[in-house]
């Protein structure tokens, strides 16, 4: 098996880990990415073997804006400080990909401001797209160009001009030869020319042994972009969306048909990048309903096909919603020994589900098959392994088709089938990895805190993106709020839309990722 087809990942923005400043100065380098380094032992420690940090690179605010490829944002240190990050990294048995942003740069990349500056003479007007001296924009260039979500600070690149393709297939080997980088993750990946991607998945294969690529895809079949030509894996929001809402609403049926769709998809043996919440989108202890509702959720997580992930800071129950259209609440400053002075159940639950994942080689490559599903319970098999969850308040009971004895990795308890039958039980709003018993069988230690189920948060007002009509013109014609608007109605035909669809919906604001979504539908 590849590393990362049994890794645990770490995700880290660190920017905002660090507590960069928003604007880049470009200043004098600023060494923060050294006050990360106690980091790498936490992620060590509660069982994560690969990290995803980034973005990385010099940029003049959030980071997916880059000014310069090859050297290490200066507020965030040197490319000598990223060297010694990732030794250390691996010296910790920790894989480190880092963001590739190839769709767009900055307006502070060096051939963006050499148009600025010779305008038509520009040697480099082919490396952007649709640079038109016809138009304007709010910057008052004098010329207007194709960008990416409708933001004009992220100016889109030309991925079929073989010199900008050739740069940065360049980047992608200095990258591997100056800080030994494992993988990549690559920014908007549902937008990237798909030459592109087969292009860098040969590098990938000259860079370095079992280099993953893996891409950021919102919406449609993952499988255009996740197979033996283009990249490794994709994230899978598909099944993010159904671990909080399924527990918010009571119904495990989502779950249990997100994993028959990507079965049905041919993503049998193809594992997809699984996570809670991420840099993108509000805290997983922010979404649900339940708080107690954390420990199935990460159950979930961990033992359903894919390769887990957990976002800095979650691992802690903390939260994070989006401000104003703001993410920065969502990528906060974090003091790693104020974190951990005090015991923690969602720390200890996180910590234990490492432990088993790295021991059972069942959760990585085991078959999948579901055993039984009710809108609050969920059981099913990876291999010889079974899970059972509850997202009710009481105790559940499981009666399935087994033999043999197992042990609860999380709790303990033990039973043993009888007649073909196994009977388990589980407490309320929890769930358990049953371990078949046995020779050479790893006896876990159970975790002592539960997750407290404090009063139910009051759910938000949705916001009313259907106050703006749908006009009769192409989706590529729409606004961000009329491409809102035409998701909401192609959802309304096809049966209810609850709240959660709609806070879904309005806080989507990115263009490309709204005119994927509409057009997937049939």
């Amino acid at each position: 098996m590849a590393w990362y087809e049994k890794a645990v990942f770490y995700h880290i923005y660190p920017l905002g880990l660090a507590g960069a400043p928003a604007v880049n100065p470009f200043g004098a380098p600023v060494h923060r990415l050294n006050d990360l380094i106690p980091w790498i032992g936490h992620i060590r420690d509660i069982g994560c073997t690969g990290l995803y940090i980034g973005p990385l690179f010099e940029s003049s605010s959030h980071g997916y804006d880059t000014a310069d490829y090859r050297r290490l944002d200066s507020r965030l240190g040197t490319n000598d400080d990223l060297k010694h990050f990732v030794k250390l990294c691996h010296e910790a048995g920790i894989r480190v990909i880092l963001d590739g942003v190839f769709n767009h740069t900055g307006r502070d990349f060096f051939a963006f401001k050499d148009i600025r500056a010779n305008r038509q003479n520009s040697r480099y007007l082919n490396w952007y797209c649709n640079v038109n001296f016809g138009g304007n924009n709010e910057y008052n260039d004098g010329f207007c160009y194709d960008n990416w979500g409708g933001y004009n600070l992220l100016v889109k690149l030309n991925l079929r001009n073989p010199e900008v393709r050739d740069y940065l297939l360049d980047v992608i080997r200095f990258w591997v030869a100056e800080f030994d980088i494992d993988g990549l993750r690559l920014d908007t990946a549902d937008v990237l020319d798909f030459d592109f991607m087969r292009s860098m998945r040969a590098v990938a294969a000259e860079v370095k042994p079992d280099f993953w690529l893996m891409g950021e895809v919102i919406h449609g079949d993952y499988t255009r972009w996740a197979n033996e030509n283009t990249l490794n894996s994709v994230t899978n929001y598909q099944l993010h969306k159904a671990l909080f809402s399924a527990h918010n609403d009571h119904n495990y049926f989502e779950i249990a048909h997100t994993v028959k769709r990507h079965m049905d998809m041919g993503l049998g043996r193809v594992l997809l990048y699984s996570f809670v919440d991420n840099h993108d989108v509000e805290r997983i202890m922010s979404k649900l309903n339940n708080r107690a509702h954390f420990t199935p959720v990460h159950v979930l997580l961990y033992t359903l096909p894919g390769i887990p992930s957990i976002y800095y800071g979650s691992e802690f129950g903390i939260e994070g919603r989006k401000e104003r259209g703001s993410d920065a609440s969502l990528r906060p400053q974090l003091d790693l020994a104020a974190l951990t002075a005090q015991p923690n159940p969602c720390l200890e639950l996180v910590t234990a589900l490492g432990r088993v994942y790295s021991r059972e080689s069942a959760l990585w490559y085991g078959d999948y098959r579901e055993l039984q599903l009710t809108t609050t319970k969920y059981a099913f098999a990876r291999g010889d392994i079974i899970v059972t969850v509850n997202n009710a308040g009481e105790t559940a009971s499981f009666d399935l088709n087994a033999d043999g004895a197992y042990a609860g990795a999380l709790t303990g308890r033990t039973a043993a089938a009888e007649n073909g039958r196994l009977h388990l039980e589980i407490d309320g709003n929890s769930g358990e990895i049953w371990i078949p018993q046995g020779e050479n069988r790893a006896v876990y230690e159970p975790v002592r805190q539960k997750i407290a189920t404090p009063e139910p948060p009051k759910a938000a007002a949705p916001a009313d993106v259907t106050a703006v009509p749908v006009p009769d013109v192409p989706y590529d014609q729409m606004t961000v709020e009329q491409l809102q608007s035409a998701i909401l109605a192609k959802l309304a035909a096809n049966g209810p839309v609850t709240d959660r669809m709609r806070r879904d919906v309005a806080e989507n604001v990115y263009r490309d990722s709204l005119l994927n979504w509409v057009k997937s539908f049939r």
